[in-house]
C-alpha cells in the first residue's frame, strides 16, 4: 500500500512531518531495535503510525488495518502483535522488536536460504511472528497455528514452512 492509500474503513492520515500533535498528546518513551526514543503520540496514534510513519521503519506494514493480514507483526516484549491494533501510548517503556533489527537476523536468513518471498510485503510480518514463536517451545504441530495470522498473496507458504522447518531443527 502506498502513503496516500489506506485500509478499508480507515483514512490515512498524512505523515507526521511537519505535523503538530496538538490534541491529547502524551509523552512516549520505548525502545525500537534496541534504540531509545521519545516522542509525542496523539491518543489515536497505532503503534503502526509511530513505526512507520514517525520513525521511518517501513518493515512495518499496514495491510488490512483490522489485524488479520500479519503485514504489521512487531515484537512487543518479546511477545508478536499486530502494530495496527496496538495503540503508542500502550507501549511506553516497551522494547519494540522490528524486522529490520539484528534480533531475527536468523529467521531472515532462513527465508532467504528458502527463497521463502516473493514480492515480499507480507515477509517481516511472517519473520515476527517466527522469531516469537522460536522463543517458546515449540513443535511442528504448532507451526500452522503460529502462522495462521498472515497472509500471503503470491503463496509462498511452502517456502515459508521449510525455512521454519529448518529454524525448528536447528
Amino acid at each position: 500500500m502506498t502513503e496516500s492509500a489506506s485500509a478499508p474503513g480507515r483514512e490515512r492520515r498524512p505523515p507526521y512531518v511537519g505535523r503538530l500533535v496538538t490534541e491529547s498528546a502524551f509523552p512516549l518513551t520505548l525502545r525500537v531495535d534496541g534504540v531509545g526514543h521519545e516522542l509525542l503520540v496523539g491518543a489515536d496514534d497505532t503503534l503502526l503510525d509511530v513505526l512507520h510513519d514517525r520513525l521511518r521503519l517501513h518493515s512495518c506494514r499496514e495491510t488490512c488495518g483490522i489485524g488479520v493480514c500479519g503485514s504489521c507483526t512487531v515484537r512487543v516484549d518479546g511477545r508478536a502483535v499486530s502494530a495496527c491494533l496496538t495503540m503508542a501510548f500502550t507501549c511506553a517503556d516497551a522494547d519494540v522488536e522490528t524486522a529490520e533489527g539484528t534480533a531475527v537476523e536468523r529467521v531472515r536468513q532462513a527465508f532467504l536460504d528458502h527463497q521463502a518471498f516473493q514480492c515480499s510485503y507480507c515477509t517481516p510480518g511472517f519473520v515476527m511472528s517466527v522469531a516469537a514463536m522460536l522463543d517458546e517451545p515449540t513443535e511442528r504441530r504448532d507451526v500452522d497455528a503460529a502462522l495462521s495470522g498472515h497472509l500471503c498473496r503470491c503463496a509462498s507458504y511452502r517456502q515459508i514452512r521449510a525455512a521454519v522447518e529448518e529454524l525448528l531443527d536447528t
